[in-house]
């Protein structure tokens, strides 16, 4: 089985892309403290506005380390591309199938290995 590696560089540079544009929406969204967003409100509504504010922080912080650790996996596929070991499982040694490259692009495990792991 032959991999289609550009078909697949161009998928995982588009995908690169948009995580890259997804991580700096956040920091768009958060460029200051909480206590900037929160220091201008009365003292009654001080409390829960803080607490709102400090839930919706954590969601970005979330998103925003899952998107990071995505680009690096992406950056370690197009890696994998470079050196010519693109779709093959590091852990088997064999090809990993093109459905599960379709779904996971950058994806290091054949479905085997994945399914091993997650046990």
């Amino acid at each position: 089985m032959t991999v289609d590696v550009e078909r697949f560089q161009t998928m995982l540079l588009e995908e690169r892309q948009r995580v890259v544009d997804a991580i700096g929406y956040l920091h768009a969204e958060n460029p200051g403290t909480i206590e900037d967003e929160t220091g201008d409100l009365p003292a009654d509504n001080h409390l829960g506005d803080t607490a709102t504010v400090t839930v919706d922080r954590e969601i970005d912080y979330t998103l925003e380390e899952n998107s990071e650790a995505v680009l690096v996996a992406i950056d370690g596929a197009l890696a994998r591309i470079g050196d010519g070991t693109y779709g093959i499982c590091r852990n088997c040694g064999r090809p990993i199938s093109e459905e599960r490259l379709e779904a996971i692009p950058w994806t290091t495990l054949c479905i085997d290995c994945k399914r091993k792991e997650s046990r």
